[in-house]
């Protein structure tokens, strides 16, 4: 009669009915199951950030750690023993900076990585071709190292396949020339130690990204840092 009308208060059906306040909270334990299923199904992919190339290149660097190497390399060779190689095949962090100076024709990683295989493979086969049958170097050391070499090979390859279209930079392509030349006789002696020495040290340069959380401010191409002994030689 005054004009006014009047409302009633709103019931809050949601609020007070236990069936849908049930089904509610279903939904949310739904949705959070599935958030946590989407979670543990990128576990697997979070914890293989690492590169498959790095897998069997550690395993080769266990291999080629300071006290094998001194082992069966030095101590079980005759003292100032030397073999002979290419002179190409002494392949050392200097030649890595030296290729590398050149910045009118820039190399590629690969182009290096190639070359380090290849070398590293050949040094391998230099040191077993003067190596008596039962010498414990063949066949305790030298013999697994050259298959960790070819199974991370195997990899490389499948991960990086050969371009054989593409033109290499000149100074890498008169390497491989060199190298690959039975005629050639640039000749050098080193020691078998030496050999697997520069392979360990060119191979943390050249594949750094596999080592570096070892120790990230440590520049593994530096050859002032090795000098100072930070580093196993």
């Amino acid at each position: 009669s005054l004009g006014h009308r009047i409302e009633r208060p709103r019931r809050i059906f949601w609020n007070l009915d236990p069936y849908w306040s049930a089904r509610r909270m279903v939904q949310s334990e739904c949705r959070l199951l599935r958030g946590l299923l989407g979670l543990i199904c990128l576990l697997p992919v979070c914890m293989c950030v690492e590169p498959k190339l790095c897998l069997p290149l550690k395993t080769v660097k266990e291999s080629l750690n300071q006290s094998l190497r001194r082992r069966f390399m030095k101590m079980n060779f005759p003292i100032n023993y030397t073999i002979q190689v290419h002179y190409e095949e002494v392949f050392r962090l200097r030649n890595i900076s030296r290729l590398k100076s050149n910045e009118e024709e820039p190399l590629l990683d690969r182009d290096l990585q190639d070359l380090w295989l290849w070398v590293s493979q050949q040094g391998i086969k230099r040191i077993l071709k003067v190596l008596p049958e039962r010498h414990p170097t063949r066949h305790k050391y030298l013999s697994n190292l050259e298959k960790l070499f070819n199974d991370f090979e195997g990899v490389y390859y499948d991960l990086n396949p050969k371009d054989d279209q593409r033109e290499l930079p000149e100074r890498i392509q008169n390497i491989w020339d060199r190298l690959t030349d039975i005629d050639y006789e640039g000749w050098r002696s080193v020691t078998p130690k030496s050999i697997l020495d520069n392979c360990y040290r060119t191979m943390l340069c050249l594949f750094k990204e596999c080592f570096s959380q070892e120790d990230d401010n440590y520049d593994y191409c530096e050859v002032l840092n090795w000098r100072k002994g930070r580093k196993t030689t």
